[in-house]
């Protein structure tokens, strides 16, 4: 058990999954779902495999024994989870990136922070001492920092007219959008589910002699699965109304720089789950803290990402003091939630 070691780890994590959709402008000629499931078999299928392979010894085994009812939980999880990466795309559709971005992210720490604990029946025993008050504590923090990155997003959107805002984002429409987020929330925290699902499968890799670290590879590879299995349905669906499938042959655009640009953001997107379930292994018993760390440091880098591409732009200053105060609270967060592990190795 390492608390900072593991918030080190989240971080890499999540600015890995902030910037995966850099290299996607990049992209010329193709259609969204094109280069999406290009990047899902790099992301879903190829690196998780090969890191698997790579990390955990008797792989094939470790999947073999596993328990039926933990590799089926886990890639039922990975189906819902990939539900929720589809529809986060629709919030950005009808809510831009700014306002999209805090909300589907915020439900989404909200419940899958929160509902394993209680599900398995310890949220009682986190009352019960000091660490896991402390680390609560620390969970609320990143919460209220997300909801202050939200009202950042609300607030710059609200200086907007209607018409600006149709300008900006043609199919503007908060209240389906707002649903729609609160979809995407739920979903997308089935990944913290899957992996809650998934230990027994971890516990086969351990036995096989996979080194503690690497131990989430194995269900990585079965959630993913499920995560590929919606997506490509998705886009398969859209390649028929399209007719879009075709930019995988069309000569008129550049087709090997879109397949490498591609792959390189379904490789960074896979890095943000393979640090992150590095990052688990190290918070101890109160590993449930680490989905809200890893949606915290995704809004930071994402954030400053949207900062570093101007994308906040004619701001006022209220609204760069929101975004300020929310990156405080969220760093202040990741520092209490590492306190409470801490405590917690110490058995207070």
């Amino acid at each position: 058990m390492n608390p900072w070691l593991g918030i080190l780890l989240h971080a890499v994590g999540g600015f890995a999954a902030a910037s995966f959709t850099i290299p996607f402008r990049k992209i010329r000629g193709w259609a969204w779902e094109s280069y999406w499931l290009a990047s899902g078999v790099s992301a879903w299928l190829a690196a998780p495999w090969i890191v698997a392979l790579l990390t955990v010894p008797g792989l094939a085994g470790a999947l073999r024994d596993a328990p039926a009812s933990s590799l089926a939980w886990s890639y039922f999880f990975g189906l819902l989870w990939g539900v929720g990466g589809l529809t986060f795309g629709l919030t950005m559709r009808y809510l831009g990136m700014s306002l999209g971005y805090a909300l589907a992210l915020g439900n989404t720490a909200a419940f899958g922070t929160i509902i394993p604990p209680i599900y398995f029946g310890k949220i009682g025993g986190l009352l019960a001492t000091t660490s896991g008050k402390v680390t609560l504590a620390g969970v609320v923090l990143g919460l209220l920092g997300i909801a202050a990155a939200g009202a950042a997003g609300m607030a710059k959107e609200k200086r907007l007219s209607a018409a600006e805002k149709k300008a900006s984002i043609l199919e503007f429409d908060f209240r389906k959008g707002f649903f729609i987020a609160l979809l995407s929330g739920v979903m997308s925290a089935c990944f913290a589910f899957g992996i809650a699902a998934g230990k027994p499968i971890a516990e086969r890799a351990l036995a096989a002699g996979a080194p503690p670290l690497w131990q989430n590879g194995p269900v990585f590879i079965v959630i993913l699965a499920g995560g590929f299995t919606t997506n490509m349905l998705w886009c398969l669906l859209l390649f028929r109304r399209n007719k879009s499938a075709r930019n995988y042959t069309d000569r008129r655009t550049p087709i090997l720089r879109n397949l490498f640009f591609s792959a390189a953001a379904g490789t960074t997107w896979y890095l943000q789950f393979m640090f992150y379930g590095m990052g688990t292994t190290k918070m101890g018993r109160y590993d449930f803290s680490s989905w809200s760390i890893h949606m915290t440091f995704i809004i930071v880098f994402s954030t400053l990402w949207g900062l570093a591409f101007r994308e906040w732009r004619g701001s006022t200053r209220k609204v760069y003091g929101l975004i300020a105060s929310a990156i405080l609270v969220l760093i202040l967060s990741t520092i209490v939630i590492g306190g409470g592990n801490y405590l917690a190795s110490r058995g207070r």
